[in-house]
C-alpha cells in the first residue's frame, strides 16, 4: 500500500466528514476519534494468533482518522429506533478495529474448519456494530460484499479500494446521480445521513421525515 493511496484514503473520508458537518450533524457527532495504537494492536494480535495475517494498512490508515462510530441516543425523533446515526455509509457503518475481525472469526468453528476457506480479509464496514449478518470486507483484491445468513459468501469486489468506495460515497452525495451506489439513495432524517431504497425502504415509522439529498 503506498503512502498516496493512505492519502487518499484519509482525503476522502475528511471530505465526507465534512460534509456530514454540514448537511448531517447527527451523523457527524456519532463519529469516534482515532482509533489508539492499542486497540489497532489488540485486534490485529488476534487475528494474526486465529487467521496468521494483519490488518490491510489502508484499513489502520483510515483508524487514524477513525476508530468507528457510536450509536446516540434521538429518541425524543425516533421512538422506534430506527435511525441507526452511525450508520451513514450505503453499507452500513465503520466498524471499530475489535469489531472489524469478527465476522472473518466467526467462520472458525472449534474443530479447526474455516468456512471463509483460508481468506484473508478484515471487514472495514458492517450492517450493524456486532457485524453478524453482512459488510463489505478488505482484502487483497480490494472491498467487496460478505454476508453470513443461509451460509457465508464472498462476493467478487466492487471497488479497488477503501479510498475509492469513499471517493465513490463522496461523488453520489455531491453530484449525483442518487442511484450511483446501487438503488438505495442518500438523505437525511433528524440530521442522519441515511441511505434508503424509496421503493423498499428500511425506515418504517421515520421514513415520512427522510428527506432525499437529490
Amino acid at each position: 500500500m503506498s503512502t498516496e493511496q493512505m492519502e487518499r484514503t484519509a482525503a476522502a473520508w475528511g471530505q465526507l466528514t465534512e460534509w456530514l458537518r454540514v448537511h448531517a450533524p447527527t451523523s457527524h457527532t456519532s463519529i469516534l476519534p482515532p482509533a489508539t495504537a492499542a486497540e489497532i494492536e489488540e485486534a490485529e494480535a488476534r487475528l494474526r494468533h486465529e487467521c496468521g495475517y494483519g490488518f490491510p494498512p489502508e484499513l489502520t490508515a483510515l483508524w487514524a482518522v477513525a476508530g468507528g462510530v457510536r450509536q446516540l441516543d434521538i429518541d425524543e425523533y425516533d421512538e422506534e429506533g430506527e435511525v441507526a446515526t452511525g450508520r451513514f455509509l450505503p453499507h452500513g457503518l465503520l466498524l471499530t478495529p475489535a469489531q472489524s475481525i469478527r465476522p472473518r472469526l466467526a467462520g472458525l468453528d472449534s474443530q479447526g474448519k474455516d468456512y471463509w476457506e483460508g481468506a484473508r480479509w478484515a471487514a472495514p464496514f458492517g450492517n450493524y456494530r456486532e457485524a453478524a449478518d453482512t459488510g463489505l470486507y478488505l482484502s487483497a483484491d480490494g472491498l467487496g460484499k460478505w454476508r453470513a445468513y443461509e451460509g457465508m459468501f464472498m462476493d467478487e469486489p466492487l471497488y479497488p479500494s477503501i479510498a475509492a468506495y469513499l471517493e465513490a460515497v463522496n461523488r453520489t452525495l455531491t453530484a449525483g446521480p442518487a442511484d450511483g451506489m446501487g438503488p438505495e439513495a442518500p438523505g437525511v432524517v433528524y440530521g442522519c445521513l441515511s441511505w434508503q431504497d424509496p421503493r423498499d425502504p428500511r425506515l418504517d415509522e421515520t421514513f415520512a421525515d427522510w428527506r432525499p439529498v437529490h
